[in-house]
């Protein structure tokens, strides 16, 4: 890998992570459209890091009430009563289902999930799913309850496969199940920390076992660090972006995108593998 392909990737997924468009289909995309390879699952997953750090940055004061309050629910039934508590059992929750499917799935999800027909249908696919939802729901709700743990920790799981986005696939699920924007951005940005931060930590074994063709450890550091900076500055454009705004320019970016994909894979412009 070249440093100029590991600043690009880094962008990009600083860029693409929080928006409902698929930040590893962009870097699947952008890797063998503009530099001739797949980087490759596990170099993703590394790089997430960096965007899951911003979160933890940004919700600090959030994340530090809902830990606190978890370990004094342990013991306390008055604690046990908090919506901080419950809020912070609706993220653990919520990160088992692509906990377990990761971990069952993991050659798939390096191999064949890859595949960009896979990447092209789903983008399309979600992309229409996001637009119904935005239309549709009832956006009533800021609460979240333990069945919206439960679904959108379903959704997120989708998230495995390329092109779903774990931020598009929460949203989706949150507000068909009745949650404003809002509320949905917010519990999703919380929803990926669990899980994003346990694939790249379990995927750096597999970065630092690595072949001629792939990323240095100093690029991936580098990689990393541009994420997380874009990261930040992105997560707080898209909740105010999302308390004003539907969906809908997402919508159309991802169908459109799909549909490029397709006609490029079509034309034997670009390696479906």
């Amino acid at each position: 890998m070249s440093w100029l392909q590991a600043l690009v990737l880094g962008l990009v997924q600083g860029l693409t992570e929080f928006l409902p468009v698929s930040s590893s289909a962009h870097v699947r995309i952008t890797s063998t459209l503009f530099f001739g390879n797949d980087a490759g699952a596990s170099f993703t997953a590394v790089i997430q890091l960096g965007t899951e750090l911003a979160v933890l940055i940004y919700f600090a004061k959030d994340i530090g009430r809902f830990v606190s309050a978890w370990f004094r629910g342990l013991f306390s039934a008055e604690a046990r009563k908090e919506k901080d508590y419950r809020l912070a059992w609706y993220v653990i929750i919520g990160s088992i289902p692509i906990s377990v499917l990761g971990y069952l799935l993991k050659d798939e999800i390096r191999t064949s999930a890859r595949n960009l027909w896979i990447t092209a249908t789903m983008l399309i696919v979600f992309g229409l799913l996001l637009g119904l939802a935005d239309q549709l729901a009832k956006h009533s709700r800021s609460e979240l309850t333990m069945k919206d743990a439960v679904g959108m920790g379903l959704a997120q799981a989708l998230a495995l496969i390329p092109g779903v986005s774990r931020s598009g696939g929460t949203l989706t699920a949150g507000l068909f199940l009745g949650l404003d924007r809002a509320a949905a951005a917010r519990y999703s940005f919380l929803l990926a920390i669990p899980a994003v931060f346990g694939a790249g930590i379990f995927s750096i074994p597999d970065v630092l076992d690595r072949g001629p063709n792939d990323a240095s450890v100093p690029q991936m550091v580098v990689a990393t660090i541009i994420a997380f900076a874009v990261g930040y500055a992105t997560i707080a454009w898209l909740l105010k972006y999302v308390s004003k705004h539907s969906y809908s320019a997402f919508v159309w970016y991802r169908v459109m995108l799909g549909i490029v994909l397709m006609g490029l894979l079509s034309m034997n412009l670009l390696p479906a593998n």
